[in-house]
């Protein structure tokens, strides 16, 4: 399939992602901080995943404090040094509103474990207090526009792959936008779901409990309804892959077979995907999209927050709700 132009559909530049901190860079940073931060990593109750994301963050933080701050120590670190770093990643490298609030919280989770713990033994930390609270909200802003993957658009994605042959892509689409399960869960679905009993006249078959966004390693405990639609894309690729697996989504290289990776996912939607409606999407709208789809197909909201979209609160299902209500604001003024 050739490549054809993909409207961005983006409302301001996107960030430049940060540059990792290196071992090299990591060991100028005073050892006050690099063992505070070594220190709070190994207690926390982080997925793999968060855990990742909070050294990342606390690593750069604390390079900015090397390079910005003359290596100031941690304990000394005032609102206003802190409104210097937001100020920095917001008008300098251009984060989202959602990236800066994402480093706040973490670096506020690092000063409450000294504010609650390191304090009591720590004489330098004695008065230390969370430098993050009471500062002003963060202004709100999106990188991009959110466009929803309509039922039209997917059928016309299936036709496509299908001409491709390309039964992983199926498998993976047909997930996303009908189940409504998030790229990282998608992955933990097993190819025993196949195998389950179905009573007669249901539409779906319950899958085994996947994990969930959510705090500590277990996350959030899910189970999520899979329609029967989904099951036969998910047998043709598991038929034609030639290899056994315990994971619907996996991959082979050589003789390396593993569970997909969740960077898969954000390949297949930027490089096949965008392609094929010729606007950018990425792997969250399908979340948005089959959420959409359902309440456009008269689903009530609370069937759709409480069994599709997991949320405790169907005030986060409305969030995710894009219908534009076209034939209702034509009734206005009509």
């Amino acid at each position: 399939m050739s490549k054809k132009d993909v409207k961005k559909n983006t409302l301001r530049e996107p960030a430049k992602k940060l540059a990792d901190v290196t071992e090299e860079m990591w060991l100028k940073v005073n050892d006050d901080y690099r063992t505070l931060v070594e220190e709070f990593l190994t207690v926390q109750d982080l997925s793999k995943a968060s855990k990742s994301q909070y050294k990342s963050v606390l690593r750069q933080f604390g390079w900015y404090m090397y390079d910005s701050m003359n290596n100031k120590f941690f304990y000394k670190i005032s609102k206003r040094d802190f409104m210097r770093y937001l100020s920095y990643i917001r008008d300098n490298r251009k984060m989202s509103s959602s990236a800066i609030g994402i480093r706040k919280s973490v670096v506020s989770s690092l000063c409450n474990y000294i504010e609650n713990v390191v304090a009591e033994d720590d004489g330098n930390y004695k008065m230390f207090r969370n430098f993050t609270r009471g500062l002003p909200p963060i202004p709100k802003n999106r990188v991009y526009e959110k466009v929803k993957v309509t039922r039209d658009e997917y059928d016309m994605m299936m036709k496509l792959l299908e001409e491709d042959g390309n039964l992983l892509g199926m498998a993976w689409l047909a997930t996303a936008f009908l189940v409504g399960a998030r790229r990282s869960e998608i992955i933990q679905f097993k190819t025993e779901i196949l195998e389950y009993s179905v009573p007669e006249g249901q539409s779906y078959v319950l899958s085994h409990i996947v994990r969930g966004k959510g705090p500590s390693t277990d996350g959030k405990k899910l189970e999520y309804m899979i329609p029967l639609e989904v099951l036969p894309y998910w047998k043709k690729w598991i038929e034609s892959r030639g290899y056994e697996s315990e994971f619907v989504f996996s991959t082979r290289y050589d003789n390396d077979i593993k569970a997909m990776s969740s960077a898969w996912a954000n390949d297949f939607c930027t490089n096949t995907l965008s392609d094929m409606l010729e606007r950018r999407i990425n792997v969250h709208i399908f979340k948005n999209s089959c959420i959409t789809y359902l309440l456009e197909s008269g689903v009530p909201m609370h069937l759709v927050s409480k069994y599709v979209a997991h949320h405790n609160d169907i005030s986060t299902t409305q969030i995710y709700d894009l219908r534009d209500f076209e034939e209702e604001k034509n009734q206005i003024f009509g």
